[in-house]
C-alpha cells in the first residue's frame, strides 16, 4: 500500500457527497484530477470501493470501512498538527460554530480578527435554519450557536453580542406605495412571513398577535434574501432584522416604515451547553469576544445605532 493522505481526503470527500464532481468543487480541484487520484486509490485495493449504477455512484460497503478508517487517520493528523502549534504557544484547533440565517450578517464580524490573528485555527460555520441550530446543539456537534431567541429547552451559557432590531419594511419605489395608508397596511396589504420556526417568524406573529391586529393575507418565504426581495419588488410588506437590510435602505429600494410599537427588540446571543467541555481553542475565542466585543460594535455596527 502506498497511498498518499491526499487521496484519502479525496476519497473521504467522495463518499460525503457521494459525487466526484460535487467532491471536485468542494476540495477546488477539477473534475479529472479528482477521477484520476481515486483511480490511483482504487488501484491498491483488490476489492471495489465504488460502483457506478446508471450515472450514480455508490459507495461499497468495503468503501465505507475504508472511508471510515480515512477519516480517523485524517483526524488524528490533523491533532498531530493542531498540537505542534499549541506546542509553540500558538491557540490552534477547530472551531465549529452554528448560525441562524439572519445570522450571517452578524458573525463573520466577530471572528475574522479572531481567526486573522490564530492561524492555526480552522473555522467551521454553518448558516442554516433555526431548527437545525438547536438540533447541532442538542446533538453536541458544534462548540458555539448564534441565536436571538435563546431556546428555553436546552440549559445554555451565553455572550450577547448586540442588539437585533426589526422594523416594518416596504418597498422604496412610489407605484407601489402611491396609495399606502400606514394604519392599514396589516389589513389591506400581503404580509411576509419567513417559513415557520423561524425566530423572525416568531417575532413578527407574537407582535401581530399582542396588539390585536387583523392582516388580509399572509406569503411565506424561506430565506431573507428571497423575502428581501419579494418585498422590493412590492409583492407585500414584513418585519424585518434591520441588520440584513443595510444595503436596500442605503440604496433606497426599502423603506422603513414607522408604526407603533416597532421596533421589536431582541439580542444577538451566543450560545453553548453548560454541560460542554469547550476545547482550548473555544476558550481562547470566549476570552477574546469578552475583551474585543464592545470595539467589534463600535467599529462595525455603528449605523445600527442610529435607528
Amino acid at each position: 500500500m502506498n497511498y498518499t493522505l491526499h487521496q484519502l481526503q479525496i476519497f473521504l470527500k467522495i463518499t460525503q457527497l457521494k459525487s466526484i464532481t460535487k467532491a471536485s468543487e468542494a476540495l477546488f480541484l477539477s473534475q479529472p484530477a479528482v477521477s484520476i487520484q481515486l483511480k490511483k486509490f482504487q488501484d491498491q485495493f483488490s476489492i471495489p470501493l465504488t460502483e457506478v449504477v446508471g450515472r450514480q455512484l455508490y459507495v461499497t460497503d468495503f468503501g465505507w470501512e475504508i472511508a471510515e478508517a480515512a477519516e480517523r487517520i485524517l483526524n488524528e493528523v490533523e491533532a498531530i498538527n493542531y498540537k505542534t502549534l499549541s506546542f509553540k504557544g500558538q491557540v490552534a484547533g477547530r472551531l465549529k460554530i452554528s448560525v441562524v440565517s439572519t445570522g450571517k450578517y452578524v458573525m463573520p464580524y466577530f471572528l475574522s480578527d479572531f481567526t486573522n490573528k490564530h492561524a492555526g485555527v480552522d473555522l467551521i460555520m454553518d448558516v442554516t435554519n433555526k431548527s437545525s441550530v438547536v438540533r447541532s446543539l442538542e446533538e453536541n456537534k458544534v462548540d458555539f450557536a448564534l441565536v436571538s431567541v435563546i431556546p428555553d429547552q436546552l440549559n445554555l451559557e451565553r455572550i450577547e453580542l448586540m442588539e437585533n432590531k426589526l422594523f416594518l419594511v416596504g418597498s422604496a419605489n412610489d407605484k407601489f406605495n402611491r396609495n399606502v395608508k400606514k394604519g392599514k397596511i396589516f389589513e389591506k396589504y400581503p404580509m411576509l412571513y419567513r417559513e415557520d420556526g423561524s425566530a423572525t417568524r416568531n417575532a413578527m406573529e407574537t407582535f401581530i398577535a399582542s396588539y390585536n391586529i387583523s392582516t388580509r393575507k399572509k406569503m411565506e418565504l424561506t430565506s431573507n434574501e428571497a423575502l428581501k426581495q419579494a418585498v422590493i419588488a412590492g409583492l407585500g410588506y414584513s418585519i424585518m432584522p434591520l441588520i440584513g437590510i443595510k444595503n436596500e435602505i442605503k440604496n433606497g429600494d426599502l423603506q422603513i416604515i414607522p408604526f407603533n410599537g416597532l421596533p421589536i427588540v431582541t439580542n444577538w446571543n451566543l450560545v453553548w451547553l453548560k454541560s460542554k467541555n469547550l476545547s482550548p481553542t473555544a476558550l481562547a475565542y470566549l476570552e477574546f469576544l469578552k475583551n474585543e466585543k464592545e470595539r467589534i460594535i463600535n467599529e462595525n455596527f455603528d449605523w445600527h445605532m442610529d435607528y
